[in-house]
């Protein structure tokens, strides 16, 4: 049995709701197939957004401390290679020790004994520590003019260990009798491992 619909007799409100239901069909089908998906996307996109807008505020941030950072190192590898200069090579320290011995002589000590030991590696681990050691004879202006003549020295020259003897008179004068170690240090070579040298 068909059912036959006559537009014409139909009230005023069911004529606008037949006209009007097949544009909101077509605009809820718009709706829910492409505007919500495009939403979504929009959505998924202004999160990627701001992530990437903090990682570009975390790179500039971090490039304006590159130029301080730079600063910093170069004032760190010229405070290093200051350093270094207090440091002799290797195959400086015979020289050094052969200064330090002529200063003593210099100030007017007699030089008893003078005996280098085997380089050890310092605690440290970046230096070798070489010691000699010292036995000498002299005044205490003698002496105090010795130690005093190392402080200015642009090398690293510790001096530990020290034994002062009774005194002795000689040409009226008091003279010592002074046992000491003195010690320089080395860089370890970058192309040496740190190893202790242990002494035979």
């Amino acid at each position: 049995m068909a059912l036959k619909l006559d537009i014409k007799t139909m009230p005023l409100y069911a004529k606008a709701i037949i006209a009007l239901l097949p544009s909101i069909i077509i605009v809820a089908l718009v709706l829910f197939l492409v505007i919500n998906p495009k939403l979504k996307q929009i959505k998924v996109l202004e999160a990627k957004i701001d992530k990437q807008n903090n990682e570009i505020a975390a790179s500039q941030a971090k490039a304006a401390k590159l130029e301080m950072l730079k600063i910093e190192n170069e004032r760190l590898v010229a405070r290093i290679n200051e350093l270094k200069e207090q440091l002799p090579e290797e195959k400086e320290i015979s020289s050094l020790l052969k200064h330090v011995s002529d200063m003593g002589i210099s100030a007017g000590l007699e030089i008893k004994s003078w005996k280098p030991s085997l380089k050890v590696t310092h605690p440290s681990g970046i230096v070798y520590e070489i010691p000699v050691s010292v036995s000498v004879e002299g005044t205490y202006h003698n002496l105090g003019y010795f130690l005093s003549s190392l402080t200015r020295l642009n090398r690293i020259v510790n001096i530990t260990d020290m034994k002062l003897g009774s005194p002795k008179r000689e040409r009226n004068e008091s003279i010592l009798q002074v046992s000491f170690k003195a010690s320089t240090f080395s860089a370890i070579p970058e192309s040496e491992t740190a190893k202790p040298v242990v002494k035979k």
